[in-house]
C-alpha cells in the first residue's frame, strides 16, 4: 500500500490501470480529453503490480481493482465514481483544485 500511495502523490492525477482493460482506457481517455496530463500506471507492466492491485482492491472495498483514480493524492475511486462526478459537474472543479487544470 505504501508504493500505491507514493505513486498516487507523484502527480495531480494518477490512474492505476491494466493494459488490457477497456474501461481503464476509457477513464484515461476522459482525463486526456479534459486536458489533464495524468500519470497512468499500468499494473501489469510493474513487477509488483499484483501486490499493488490487491492493495487497491482493499482500498476500494469492492468492485473491480482497476481503473483506480487518485486526484491530489486522494483516492477518488473507479470508473463509476469518476463518470458520476464528471456527469454531475464535480470532476472539473476537483481537477482545478488539485492543479491538474488551469482553465
Amino acid at each position: 500500500m505504501d508504493r500505491v500511495m507514493k505513486l498516487a502523490s507523484e502527480r495531480a492525477v494518477v490512474i492505476f490501470t491494466l493494459s488490457s482493460c477497456c474501461m481503464c482506457h476509457t477513464v484515461a481517455r476522459l482525463f486526456c480529453d479534459l486536458g489533464v496530463n495524468a500519470l497512468v500506471h499500468e499494473l501489469d507492466q510493474d513487477p509488483r503490480g499484483k501486490e499493488m492491485e490487491r492493495a487497491l482492491l482493499k482500498m476500494l472495498g469492492k468492485g473491480p481493482s482497476v481503473p483506480v483514480v487518485f486526484i491530489g493524492g486522494k483516492l477518488v475511486g473507479g470508473t463509476n465514481r469518476v463518470m458520476s462526478m464528471h456527469l454531475s459537474g464535480e470532476l472539473v472543479p476537483m481537477l482545478r483544485n488539485a492543479g491538474a487544470l488551469w482553465l
